[in-house]
């Protein structure tokens, strides 16, 4: 039998070795309450979209890469190192951490309003206003089939509007548009449905209600440098 000295660096051992193997990838806390975007998004959908959704691709992505040499990167990193051969568990589920991250990141309490400083002059310059800009960015969340994203990019040191598909993003070379995401919209049904059932163009409408739009003009700044 094990003496109890014994046992006891056994454990710790263990315990050691687990440490040094543990997700390379977390989930951040979520920067607000869950009920603090009512009633744009209801405290149900989100208690299941961070706690559930989000933790499932972060979860499924340390398995995935647990390993790997990707599983040290960042999820920038990451992100632009996806391809069409990289295995799919990887590319969901990755994606699927890199956007939701970002999506709560760019929404907050008693926020929406409208842009200003830099970002709002190029908004007015690429989309002739603010409202044509929504308007391009409601086609993208409505006409983007099944589930997806729509963003608010930076190409080529202008704005314009893209869309992807799944969990894809504009960071991943397999996207039909590359760029810089300065905003991104969650069209998955389980990002709504609990609250708006089929009518996605509700859910546009009320996101900009809980747009932050200081963070949105920080990554503006940052992919404009």
């Amino acid at each position: 039998m094990f003496s109890n000295r014994f046992r006891t660096l056994f454990v710790a051992t263990l315990l050691a070795a687990t440490t040094q193997v543990e997700a390379q990838f977390a989930q951040a806390p979520l920067p607000y309450a869950t009920d603090a975007l009512v009633p744009s998004i209801d405290k149900m959908t989100m208690e299941i979209h961070y706690g559930k959704h989000h933790k499932a691709y972060v979860d499924n992505l340390n398995k995935a890469l647990a390993g790997k040499p990707e599983e040290k990167m960042s999820p920038d990193e990451l992100m632009g190192k996806i391809t069409k051969e990289t295995a799919p568990a990887v590319r969901n589920n990755g994606g699927g951490h890199w956007n939701h991250t970002f999506f709560w990141s760019i929404m907050g309490p008693a926020k929406g309003g409208a842009p200003k400083g830099a970002l709002a002059e190029a908004i007015a310059k690429d989309f002739g206003s603010l409202d044509e800009f929504k308007k391009k960015f409601k086609e993208a969340s409505t006409g983007r089939f099944g589930s997806g994203w729509a963003w608010l990019i930076v190409k080529d040191k202008k704005l314009m509007v893209t869309s992807t598909p799944n969990q894809d993003n504009p960071l991943m070379p397999v996207a039909d548009v590359q760029g810089a995401p300065v905003l991104g919209l969650d069209v998955w049904e389980h990002a709504y449905y609990l609250n708006y059932q089929n009518k996605r163009p509700d859910y546009v409408d009320a996101f900009w209600n809980v747009v932050n739009w200081d963070k949105a003009a920080e990554h503006y700044a940052a992919a404009m440098k």
